[in-house]
């Protein structure tokens, strides 16, 4: 898979993710660069699963030193390696391992159930809950510590999307 040739923004407004977990899975793929495959990194070692798609925009670079991270919010799992042109109408700031990470949540532009969701005062607070949750405890059997720092709104997702893709370029 050639990421060069998947645009992080396809549209001012709207981001490129390359799903790498679907919904409703334990087992935690990464897409390996030296294979250019998708590889079985690990098994989610607690009794939980992903809530929604979860991957990466392409050709960005987060203060992690990975591509900015991008959750999905869809009634139906994708699966790895599948694009979805996004909107992102937040953001979950935390802390994983000690370092920053961000994790735009998406809905797809495409969807008409999504059509009027653009920011997170449109969707639902307990969903939003249940996000924040699973990055909270997912990775406790794994004795790793992650922080929930909080949600912001998609006003300040541009800025962080544009910041990402010019780190990359650098």
């Amino acid at each position: 898979m050639d990421l060069s040739r998947i645009p992080a923004q396809p549209k001012p407004g709207l981001v490129n993710v390359l799903v790498e977990i679907p919904a409703g899975s334990k087992n935690k793929y990464e897409f390996d660069k030296d294979l250019n495959a998708m590889a079985l990194d690990r098994v989610l070692f607690a009794s939980v699963h992903y809530p929604y798609d979860y991957g990466f925009i392409p050709n960005t670079l987060a203060d992690d030193g990975d591509p900015l991270d991008g959750i999905v919010v869809m009634d139906q799992p994708t699966f790895p390696g599948c694009v979805i042109t996004a909107r992102p109408i937040g953001m979950l700031e935390m802390i994983d391992g000690g370092d920053r990470d961000e994790k735009l949540l998406c809905v797809p532009a495409e969807d008409p159930r999504y059509a009027n969701v653009h920011s997170l005062k449109d969707f639902d607070p307990h969903r939003l809950e249940e996000i924040a949750e699973f990055f909270r405890t997912y990775k406790n059997l794994e004795k790793k510590v992650t922080e929930i720092l909080g949600w912001k709104d998609a006003d300040q997702v541009a800025a962080l999307v544009d910041e990402c893709i010019k780190a990359c370029k650098s």
